[in-house]
């Protein structure tokens, strides 16, 4: 059984695994500018949590300003029936954002990430499907605030000319 254990650790060890740690940012200190709906305060609270760097309420007190340019939520319909009811929509969520220093250096230049989800509809579950909606929505976002994170992580500090 040792020996099992032991072999079990060296493999892991060997391979690379390591646990997720704090995400290291280029900054010590940020402002999450006001704008960008419930985003914003999600990644207040990730960068709070996984980070090292601190969230302040003073764009002139931080290193970093976090500001969102554009942040959008669309449905699209993707097919219809014979009688020409919806069948599908698509739910796309956009998020444009930049990350600069107070002197107007860039961290993070102007980026959009957009997401998007295909979700079926039936008029006879109509409050399921608008339930159903909302959980995309909230997931879409979930992962829109992982994906600015990592970017946040692998953003470079500004290089002075």
């Amino acid at each position: 059984m040792r020996t099992l254990i032991l072999l079990a650790a060296i493999s892991l060890a060997g391979c690379g695994f390591q646990l997720r740690s704090a995400a290291k940012l280029p900054f010590d200190t940020v402002y999450v500018a006001a704008g960008g709906g419930g985003i914003a305060l999600d990644l207040k609270r990730n960068i709070q949590a996984g980070t090292d760097a601190k969230v302040v309420d003073d764009a002139k007190k931080a290193e970093a300003l976090l500001q969102f340019t554009r942040e959008e939520r669309q449905k699209v319909i993707l097919s219809l029936t014979a009688t020409g009811r919806v069948r599908e929509f698509q739910l796309r969520y956009i998020v444009g954002f930049r990350v600069v220093d107070n002197k107007g250096e860039v961290y993070v230049p102007q980026s959009t990430i957009e997401l998007t989800r295909d979700i079926t509809f039936n008029d006879a579950q109509v409050l399921a499907k608008e339930s159903e909606e909302q959980l995309l929505y909230r997931d879409m976002q979930n992962d829109m605030v992982q994906q600015i994170m990592r970017r946040l992580a692998a953003a470079r500090r500004p290089t002075k000319a």
